[in-house]
């Protein structure tokens, strides 16, 4: 029986490997190739090795093309994403403090409708029209905005579950030695909150960073373009630089990649944080 359950838990993990291969390693593996393309090979768009590696060559092609807007891209990128990150972090849990440790009709009113952003999607007409009403269309303040409010929800879900493992002790100890609810949240709340905020920053800021649509609807303009938006660069209506194109699609997906490996094990234990609370 034991060696039937070995054999058989062996077996899954291998099919979970070969499923995650697929899904995950495969595609990657075919961006690489594609990018270490000429042009005329890469136009096949063929799963095959090159015939000459032509990689750095690509990345180089990307970086200068445009006067080095690239650089320019991943600046604008790297600024909104960490202006929306730091906005949502402080948002959120100030908003999940509250509503976790307040149980009343309008705390659990106002994070029903929070909520509602999660199912909702957002309308760009209207949020256009709204943000040129406030003159912060076209602007960094304004993605940023959007970001923050597109984003608070998630955020505000996962600090009220880390938050519901931290004992109200503390609190009322804290309130009894003459701290003010700001300084219990940001000295004592805060701190203990860390798997849930870089839970928090990592998922947003990679979500933020990669983000297509948002800076397209909301963002235009040569001079803010984002780095996912540089794809547009290869694109057009009659030929398409493949290698090029897939050489940009490296470049830009090195950070998010990056943040992703250094933090997938604060990611994982944020996002288990209070689950098992009963």
């Amino acid at each position: 029986m034991k060696l039937k359950k070995r054999s058989s838990y062996y077996l899954a993990n291998i099919a979970v490997f070969i499923l995650l291969s697929v899904i995950f390693i495969i595609p990657f593996i075919y961006i690489l190739l594609m990018a270490a393309k000429s042009s005329k090979e890469a136009a096949l768009l063929q799963f095959s090795l090159p015939s000459q590696f032509l990689f750095l060559e690509n990345l180089k092609a990307v970086i200068v093309f445009g006067d080095y807007r690239m650089f320019r891209a991943l600046l604008n990128s790297t600024l909104l994403t960490v202006g929306s990150v730091a906005l949502i972090v402080v948002f959120a849990a100030l908003f999940a403090f509250v509503s976790q440790r307040k149980k009343d009709k309008l705390a659990s009113v106002l994070m029903s409708l929070l909520m509602i952003g999660l199912m909702i999607p957002p309308a760009v007409v209207p949020t256009i029209f709204l943000l040129r009403s406030l003159k912060i269309y076209k602007t960094m303040f304004g993605m940023i905005m959007i970001d923050v409010a597109l984003f608070m929800p998630f955020a505000t879900m996962i600090f009220r579950t880390a938050m519901s493992t931290i004992p109200r002790d503390l609190d009322e100890a804290s309130f009894i030695d003459g701290a003010t609810p700001l300084t219990i949240f940001f000295s004592v709340i805060l701190p203990l909150l860390k798997p849930a905020i870089v839970t928090v920053v990592v998922t947003t800021s990679v979500n933020i960073f990669n983000d297509f649509v948002g800076p397209l609807y909301f963002l235009p303009g040569a001079k803010n373009i984002t780095a996912p938006l540089t794809l547009y660069s290869f694109i057009s209506q009659f030929s398409t630089q493949w290698n090029l194109l897939f050489a940009n699609v490296v470049v830009v997906s090195v950070i998010p990649l990056i943040i992703f490996i250094f933090f997938q094990r604060q990611l994982v234990s944020g996002m288990m944080g209070g689950a098992v609370k009963g």
